[in-house]
């Protein structure tokens, strides 16, 4: 897993989407899915894995980008 992360977090009816040690939020939207389609774009990007919360902060889902030391078996 890169040890880079790219959130989309809830912020009020506002969504926004920041990257772990960076203290600017890189974006603050209105819908989640455009929050989404941007912290994409970055965690591609950056090799990153992308976070995506729901509005009760709980974790939606998790995307790795990039190399992954741990993929998946099957």
């Amino acid at each position: 897993m890169p040890n880079k992360q790219v959130w989309v977090s809830p912020k009020g009816n506002s969504w926004k989407v920041k990257s772990t040690g960076v203290g600017k939020t890189a974006a603050i939207t209105k819908t989640k899915a455009e929050a989404k389609e941007i912290a994409t774009r970055i965690a591609r990007n950056q090799d990153a894995e992308l976070v995506v919360q729901r509005q009760d902060g709980t974790i939606q889902e998790k995307n790795s980008f990039g190399n992954d030391p741990f993929p998946p078996k099957g």
